[in-house]
């Protein structure tokens, strides 16, 4: 079995979320800036600035199964790259708002379909016992991407005076560059070859290098399973009833994933910390303390996806959030030292790590039958990436220093989002099923209705 190159194969992919990562929160170092230098209204920078490269998310999430099951999914991995490039370019050099906009909803719409396309390769070249630590390497460069994002934002503040958010929008066309570069050295999804190109030879070469100890086997389980979900009744009809479960698991680790607050706390960091008595300086070397605890509690979710489960990392999860988030609520509405405070928002972010973080680009990405795999990929993104939309949009009604319904103390906010937690904990207890260990192919048998 050659571990290695199913290993190397999986972080190349796995690296598209470095960039996701990256592109997602570097923003919060350029918020404040943006907002003295173009003095844009609380609604135009909730919309265009802060929020547009979101809403290229969800068309990118959309849309991304398209070209993944017409094209393959190593051609899109490939273009993914060159979306990112020309938007930390455009975004760096961008002289207006609406042209700064419009390079950030490029970039939007690179993270949306690689949220569609990289878990889904990873997931289809990967094996039952290492699906899940594989797939999880994803989330482990989305939080690598997030942590450098908020170093680099540190490191960067105040180079080039007014103008510093330039340039940490713009380092990120360099791993973008190198990235595409990688991409270019992995092979297709054998998966993809056998169910939307019949090309059976391409894809049992690819099975054999990545280390499947009974290729026949595998390809015939892979074609049986196709005819499975043909014979069941239109495949291509997605929203059909026999689906019904699987649409619904999507949908609510999704809806879930951003109900509990953490792309608020991620792209509004700064702000929120500066809220609780830390100056500007402070609040950006406290994000790398998020960044952070990001990291190494990834690295345990990593560590115990296939070893205690899906299931289970969520409920310790949903029980850290819980605690984590009433706390923070009690804190503002107290006013608690900063100290205090920060040490549960890191409770939160390690709470996240380990559960939802760790669990949902794998869980999504081995739920749904092979035929509609990226379908259902772009699906369960598409959800989470219109709440963290609505979210992220919706903030700066809450939080301007001016206008924002909780300007003076965003108790409130984080009593919401344990409420939420709540509703998740619940959720998975009586729902939720284990995965871990199951072959795509058998999990199709269990989770699809007759």
């Amino acid at each position: 079995m050659n571990k290695n190159k199913l290993l190397n194969w999986s972080i190349v992919a796995a690296l598209a979320g470095f960039i996701f990562g990256f592109d997602t929160v570097v923003i919060s170092g350029a918020n404040q800036p943006i907002k003295e230098l173009w003095h844009t209204s609380t609604l135009f920078h909730g919309i265009f600035i802060m929020s547009m490269a979101l809403w290229g998310t969800v068309a990118g999430a959309l849309l991304g199964s398209i070209p993944a099951d017409r094209f393959g999914r190593k051609k899109v991995l490939l273009w993914i790259g060159v979306l990112f490039a020309v938007s930390a370019l455009g975004s760096a050099l961008a002289q207006d708002p609406y042209t700064f906009s419009a390079f950030r909803f490029i970039g939007g719409i690179g993270i949306g379909v690689s949220s569609v396309v990289a878990p889904t390769y990873i997931s289809e070249i990967s094996t039952p016992s290492t699906r899940g630590r594989l797939g999880a390497l994803y989330q482990f460069n989305i939080v690598f991407g997030i942590l450098i994002a908020f170093l680099s934002n540190y490191f960067l503040h105040g180079v080039g005076g007014a103008n510093d958010w330039r340039w940490m929008l713009g380092v990120l066309a360099v791993p973008s560059i190198i990235y595409t570069l990688m991409v270019m050295g992995v092979p297709e999804s054998p998966r993809w070859l056998i169910t939307k190109k019949n090309d059976q030879a391409a894809a049992k070469k690819i099975l054999s290098q990545i280390g499947v100890a009974n290729v026949e086997e595998e390809v015939s389980s892979i074609i049986t399973s196709n005819q499975h979900e043909a014979l069941a009744g239109k495949a291509s009809n997605f929203f059909s009833s026999k689906h019904s479960i699987i649409i619904w698991l999507a949908f609510m680790i999704a809806f879930f994933n951003q109900l509990s607050g953490i792309n608020f706390i991620l792209y509004y960091a700064p702000e929120i910390l500066s809220r609780s008595g830390l100056g500007a300086k402070e609040s950006l070397l406290n994000s790398i303390a998020i960044g952070g605890t990001n990291l190494i509690f990834t690295f345990v979710g990593l560590y115990l996806i296939d070893r205690i489960g899906r299931r289970t990392l969520l409920i310790i999860g949903s029980i850290g959030y819980i605690l984590s988030l009433s706390i923070v609520a009690w804190s503002f509405s107290s006013h608690a030292s900063p100290a205090f405070l920060m040490t549960f928002l890191l409770l939160f972010i390690a709470s996240h790590a380990i559960g939802q973080g760790a669990v949902i680009w794998v869980f999504l990405s081995e739920i749904f039958p092979n035929k509609i795999r990226a379908m259902g990929q772009s699906f369960g993104a598409s959800v989470h990436w219109v709440f963290a939309g609505i979210i992220t949009l919706i903030t700066p009604f809450f939080l301007d220093e001016k206008n924002g319904i909780f300007k003076d103390n965003p108790w409130p906010i984080f009593a919401f989002f344990a409420f939420m937690m709540v509703l998740q904990l619940i959720w998975v207890l009586t729902k939720v099923p284990e995965t871990k260990g199951v072959s795509l192919e058998e999990l199709e048998k269990k989770l699809i209705v007759e």
